[in-house]
C-alpha cells in the first residue's frame, strides 16, 4: 500500500496528471526506519542542489523535512520506503525560464531492504543526461535492465562512449581488489548509500579508490557490489565475468556503513 501527499496534503488526481504529463523534476529515495533515516542530510542537500539547478529556485531543507514528517504522522507509517519528488504544477514546455513555484510528492511505501542471491549483470553502452542528477528522465534506465532481463540477466550495468564503467540501472557499482574498494571514475549519479559507504570506510580504516575501469580490467577484481536506498547487494558476475566473493568484503561494508547514524526526521 503506498500513501501520496503532496504540498502536505493528501495528492489528488490533478497532482499527479501534473507530473505525469510533464515528467520534469527530481527526486530521491530512502529508508526511514523509526522515524529516522540514514544520510538525511544527504538527501536533504541533493533535493535542494537539483532544485536550483532545474528550476533555479531554493527549496528550504524545513520545508521538506515539515511535509516528510507530516506525511510519516499522517500515515502512521515510522517504517517505510519514502520517495520525495520535487516538480512544478506551474511548468510550462512553452515558457521552461518563466519562474514557477514548486511542489513537493511524498510516496510512503512498505519498507524494503537489498536482499537475495548475488545479480548477474549484463553490460550496455549508455550515459545518463545530467547524470550527477537523479532526475525523471528514467526510461532508459528501465529499457535496459528489461533487455537484460530478456537475456537471462538479472540487471544491467552501463558503459559511457570512453568504455569507462559508470553505474548501474538505479545504484552505484563498487569493486573489492583483495585489499581496497574501488570507485569508478566516470560521470554518473553520486549515490547517497555509496556516500555514506565512503564515510563509513574512512571511519573504520578501510582503504578506497576512485579509479577509471573499463570491462578488461574486471578479472582482476575479487568482488563487486551494488549500493543503493535499499542497501548493499554483492554481484555474482558482469556478462562472463564471474567474482570469487571477497572473503570479509561483506563484513566491512556492513561495518562502515553501521557507523553511519540514523538521523531523525
Amino acid at each position: 500500500m503506498t500513501a501520496m501527499f503532496c504540498n502536505g496534503l493528501p495528492a489528488t488526481s490533478e497532482d499527479l496528471r501534473a507530473l505525469a504529463l510533464r515528467n520534469y523534476g527530481h527526486f530521491t529515495v530512502m529508508q526511514v526506519r523509526g522515524g529516522a533515516a540514514q544520510g538525511l542530510h544527504a538527501h536533504l542537500a541533493r533535493l535542494q542542489a537539483a532544485t536550483r539547478e532545474l528550476f533555479g529556485a531554493e527549496l528550504e531543507a524545513g520545508r521538506i523535512v515539515a511535509e516528510l514528517r507530516h506525511a510519516l504522522a499522517a500515515a502512521g507509517m515510522g517504517d517505510c520506503s519514502v520517495r520525495i519528488t520535487v516538480f512544478s504544477r506551474e511548468f510550462d514546455i512553452d515558457d521552461p525560464a518563466r519562474a514557477i513555484g514548486l511542489d513537493v510528492l511524498i510516496a510512503l511505501a512498505p519498507p524494503s531492504t537489498a536482499g537475495g542471491a548475488p545479480l548477474r549483470v549484463k553490460s550496455y553502452r549508455h550515459e545518463r543526461t545530467l547524470p550527477h542528477i537523479k532526475h525523471a528522465g528514467t526510461l532508459p534506465l528501465f529499457h535496459f535492465r528489461r533487455q537484460a532481463r530478456l537475456a537471462g540477466y538479472d540487471d544491467a550495468l552501463f558503459v559511457d562512449a570512453a568504455g569507462r564503467i559508470s553505474e548501474g540501472s538505479i545504484w552505484n557499482v563498487g569493486f573489492w581488489d583483495g585489499a581496497r574498494v574501488v570507485w569508478p571514475q566516470a560521470p554518473a549519479l553520486h549515490g547517497i548509500m555509496q556516500q555514506l559507504l565512503e564515510a563509513g570506510l574512512r571511519e573504520t580504516g578501510v582503504a578506497q579508490v576512485r579509479r577509471e575501469i573499463g570491462l578488461g580490467d574486471l578479472p582482476g577484481f575479487q568482488a563487486a557490489f551494488a549500493s543503493y536506498s535499499r542497501g548493499i547487494h554483492p554481484l555474482a558476475a558482469v556478462d562472463g565475468v564471474a567474482f570469487e566473493g571477497g572473503a570479509g568484503l561483506p563484513e566491512r561494508l556492513a561495518r562502515a556503513l553501521a557507523t553511519q547514524p540514523w538521523e531523525p526526521v
